[in-house]
């Protein structure tokens, strides 16, 4: 008898604790939201930030490598570190609260 009262009790356990994950999720807990045009600008500054820095790293293995010459080299870091440093700059001021300011896109 004992052992027939601990079955049952177990099967009862483990369906109060399956019960959650066997339930259809309510379509209000199911949507994805987008982000806002805030979220997308800075995620579009994040990315702009990623590309210039991945480019002035692959020049500068470039040139160590003896790919790109010291002459090229100089021409092209100066606009990749001004657009690296504008995208850092306008993250930076994204983060700020208080400021808004235009930021120039590079395309």
């Amino acid at each position: 008898m004992a052992l027939i009262v601990g079955v049952v009790l177990a099967i009862v356990c483990v369906a109060l604790v399956a019960l959650p994950f066997l339930r259809e999720p309510a379509t209000r807990d199911d949507r994805l939201v987008g982000p806002d045009e805030l979220e997308q600008r800075r995620l579009a500054l994040s990315e702009e930030r990623d590309r210039a820095l991945a480019a002035l790293k692959e020049l500068e293995f470039d040139h160590r490598t003896g790919k790109v010459s010291d002459e090229d080299y100089r021409n092209l870091v100066g606009p990749l570190r001004r657009r690296a440093a504008e995208a850092l700059r306008a993250l930076d001021l994204r983060a700020s609260p208080t400021v808004e300011e235009p930021v120039p896109t590079h395309g």
